[in-house]
């Protein structure tokens, strides 16, 4: 009975989530359209609205951890779901992310990734793609802040072993930038997909910064071990035992 209950908080939570999106979308687009900062506030009040109703409704509470940076730097972050993604952004002051070019075509969120800069890469084309990234970042480099990039290049379950695409390393190389790696449990109460949310304490945890520098193996490495080895520490916190299960994602 108490799954039932759950599941059936977790359909009301989900289904009031998609449906406050638009309504935020359209409130804040009159200063958003004009402002960078207009669209980045109306991202922030709806992922907080979001925190907020996910602890109310399905027992989820969000922790950020670590020295959270304040300048311009590269976020190298494990992605398990929406809620990472929601819970770096709000942590952090002037953010835009790397994301897959089929965003742009999301109702809502890809429009706001477009009025918040953030750089859209077609992985179908790998080294294109890579190329691509470097020159918009570039580009952008007079707009400062944290650019924030999913190393894997997808949600990745808990649990399941996905390699670190080398395009973190070429940023971190081409941009001679502070790189600060983000580890996360969120995966085990709110999963990539499905609507099953479980009640626990949330955690994305902003790690030691690597500094500039280091040869490109060595940085990927560094950022693997220190992001794999935190999130692990972080889902056995929350009761998820990540050693022994692991497969491709």
């Amino acid at each position: 009975m108490s799954h039932a209950i759950q599941y059936l908080r977790s359909l009301i939570f989900v289904g009031q989530m998609y449906l406050m999106m638009p309504i935020f979308g359209l409130v804040f687009a009159p200063w958003a359209i004009f402002s960078k900062k207009g669209a980045r506030v109306c991202c922030k009040s709806y992922s907080r609205y979001v925190f907020w109703t996910a602890r109310l409704l399905v027992g989820i509470r969000c922790e950020v951890r670590g020295t959270v940076p304040q300048g311009e730097v590269l976020i190298a972050a494990k992605h398990q779901s929406f809620l990472d993604i929601m819970m770096i952004f709000t942590a952090l002051p002037t953010a835009k992310f790397i994301m897959k070019r089929e965003i742009l075509y999301t109702p809502v969120i890809g429009q706001y990734a477009k009025l918040l800069d953030c750089v859209a890469v077609d992985r179908g084309k790998r080294g294109a793609a890579i190329q691509k990234m470097v020159e918009d970042v570039e580009a952008g480099r007079q707009d400062a802040g944290q650019l924030i990039i999913y190393s894997q290049g997808t949600r990745v379950a808990p649990g399941a072993k996905k390699e670190y695409k080398v395009g973190t390393g070429v940023l971190y190389e081409q941009l001679n930038q502070t790189c600060v790696p983000v580890a996360t449990n969120v995966g085990v109460l709110w999963p990539r997909t499905g609507i099953g949310r479980k009640p626990g304490t949330a955690v994305v945890e902003f790690l030691d910064p690597i500094e500039p520098g280091l040869g490109r193996e060595s940085f990927m490495e560094t950022l693997e071990t220190r992001v794999e080895a935190k999130s692990d520490e972080l889902m056995r916190e929350a009761g998820f035992e990540p050693d022994g299960l692991h497969q491709n994602a």
